[in-house]
């Protein structure tokens, strides 16, 4: 009975030491656990605060471009295109979609990609409010693939610039934009590199991403978890056609900011 109660008092001996070496079991409100073993709460775990906050910044933009068809004086005439059998619906404008964010809220500024509005005879902005404004195409870049519009500025939500690239490989980025023409929507990842080119003659370093931009996404913001805009999302790399495999490319701020100061040099 003795030797049989010290070992036992051995074992209880050795158990502290044994529980430092073990994983803390999840506790039972489901936190998660960090590496120190302090348990974090799951609202830190999650972007709706920071998305909530820079979300009614982001815009939708819709396009309209002239048909080529309608550029055929003979081609507006209806009876001549019931002869040569064109339905009237191919003179109609051709609409595309696209996403902008506002970053002047005082001066209606939004910014989006050139290759959003394109050649686009109307260009129409609408917020996430569903408030719709004409807008005025107020500079372009087309080497940078960035626009920037004028809208009134009635109310608006500016979404902050941020004052550096100082955007790291390894940062966790939400990019929030109108893909598909589902409405506004959010995808999150994290910087996988940058100073990307897209072709080797290309003199602006892109940031690469591994968030989901999908078409409809370009224009829209790519955010850090300040809230900052550090990029302007503008292309995806998706090999025969694919569409998104986790390869997608955003303008840094800087050039932004360059592409902004011009725009504003002339309003």
């Amino acid at each position: 009975m003795v030797l049989i109660t010290a070992a036992l008092v051995g074992a209880l001996a050795l158990v502290p030491a044994w529980r430092d070496h073990q994983p803390d079991p999840p506790a039972a409100n489901g936190a998660a656990f960090a590496a120190s073993g302090e348990p974090v709460p799951l609202d830190r775990l999650s972007v709706a605060p920071l998305v909530k906050r820079v979300s009614p910044a982001v815009v939708n933009i819709a396009v309209a471009y002239p048909s080529p068809y309608a550029q055929n004086p003979l081609l507006r005439d209806p009876y001549f295109r019931r002869f040569m059998g064109v339905p009237d619906a191919a003179v109609q404008p051709r609409l595309s979609a696209g996403s902008g964010v506002i970053i002047d809220a005082a001066k209606g500024l939004v910014l989006t990609n050139n290759h959003v509005v394109g050649q686009g005879s109307a260009i129409l902005v609408v917020l996430q409010d569903k408030r719709q404004f004409q807008a005025e195409l107020v500079g372009t870049s087309p080497g940078a693939d960035l626009a920037v519009l004028r809208i009134p500025p009635r109310q608006l939500v500016a979404a902050p610039l941020a004052t550096t690239d100082s955007a790291q490989v390894g940062d966790y980025v939400v990019a929030i934009g109108n893909p598909f023409g589902l409405g506004q929507t959010v995808t999150a990842g994290i910087v996988s590199a940058l100073g990307r080119g897209l072709t080797p003659e290309s003199g602006i370093g892109l940031i690469q991403t591994d968030a989901p931009i999908n078409p409809g996404n370009s224009g829209g913001p790519l955010i850090n978890m300040r809230g900052e805009v550090i990029g302007i999302n503008t292309a995806i790399l998706a090999p025969g056609g694919e569409g998104n495999i986790g390869i997608g490319f955003a303008v840094p701020a800087s050039v932004v900011k360059t592409v902004l100061a011009q725009a504003q040099r002339v309003i």
